[in-house]
């Protein structure tokens, strides 16, 4: 089931999706260095915006992966497949 934030997502720009991502690991960098000196009223507000970067960062992925060629796919498939071979 999509999540509201991830429908959200779907309508931003790829801009707007990098400077939200900024924007989110800021504020993610700030609650723990706030959350180590006196502590934070709730402290499960870091998952939450943890979790909001891997939304931002799984949607420009996504998006980058839309862009490739079918050359590129196919390239891309045999590194992986390289490497799933060698673990």
């Amino acid at each position: 089931m999509a999540t509201k934030k991830f429908i959200e997502l779907q309508d931003f720009t790829v801009e707007q999706l990098h400077s939200e991502l900024e924007q989110t690991t800021k504020q993610y960098q700030k609650l723990k260095f706030d959350h180590a000196l006196k502590g934070l009223e709730n402290p499960l507000a870091l998952r939450e915006v943890r979790r909001d970067i891997a939304r931002l960062r799984t949607e420009i992925r996504r998006r980058e992966l839309a862009e490739l060629s079918e050359e590129q796919l196919a390239n891309r498939s045999k590194i992986i497949k390289r490497r799933r071979n060698n673990r």
